[in-house]
């Protein structure tokens, strides 16, 4: 399953860390630095889960979580926090946190605490779903049509979760591009279209087409069976 994640964080070494090991698992990952710039993100672009430092400048992240929460903003968080106080935890969890880590952690455990999370919370999606002619294996990243895998680059398997996750809907271009290079990438926005273009040459003639809505986006549709 792949997920945009926010990683919201001032240690830039731990931030990049985490950003690095989730985008090898496939996720979509956006970087934030400041408690404010965070909640101005969140509110408008939002994201499928949050990893939320409780020591932020500007806002704590604590702060961040209440004020989320207040607007009715679900997205699931997860707190890290470099104190063992029992009070502290109790704090993010009354606040809304789904779980919380206490630095420093293993890569491993955040893992498993972001897997743990997404089940809870029912972000995990079927392992396979037909499209078109094709099949799409979310847990290996793979399409394939009857027995032969697809052999397709790692940023158009993007595009394509990124539609999926939102059939039926258009799809901004900013937010594909958010979603393949992450946040504040040093990439022109542009440089998202040549992958567009060679994923729509290379499904369409299994049945499926990312249509454009000029000025708007994308969206994905699938012939009917």
């Amino acid at each position: 399953m792949s997920m945009r994640i926010a990683i919201v964080e001032d240690n830039l070494s731990l931030a990049n860390g985490i950003a690095h090991r989730l985008r090898s698992r496939g996720h979509s990952v956006d970087l934030l630095h400041d408690g404010e710039e965070a909640y101005a993100f969140l509110t408008q672009e939002g994201a499928d889960l949050i990893v939320l430092d409780i020591d932020l400048p500007s806002m704590n992240g604590i702060d961040v979580l209440r004020a989320l929460r207040r607007r009715e903003d679900g997205t699931p968080v997860i707190l890290l926090t470099a104190h063992g106080e029992t009070k502290e935890r109790v704090a993010g969890l009354d606040a809304g946190a789904d779980d919380y880590l206490t630095k420093p952690f293993d890569m491993d455990e955040l893992e498993a605490r972001v897997r743990a999370v997404a089940r809870r919370r029912n972000l995990v999606f079927s392992e396979q779903e037909t499209l078109g002619k094709l099949v799409f294996d979310r847990a290996s990243r793979q399409l394939s049509f009857e027995t032969r895998v697809l052999n397709v680059p790692r940023k158009e398997i993007a595009i394509l979760e990124c539609l999926l996750e939102r059939r039926g809907r258009i799809v901004s271009k900013s937010h594909l591009f958010s979603h393949v290079y992450g946040t504040g990438a040093d990439v022109a926005e542009n440089a998202i279209e040549p992958h567009i273009s060679r994923l729509r040459r290379r499904i369409e003639e299994y049945g499926i087409h990312i249509k454009s809505a000029r000025g708007l986006g994308y969206m994905l549709e699938v012939d009917a069976a």
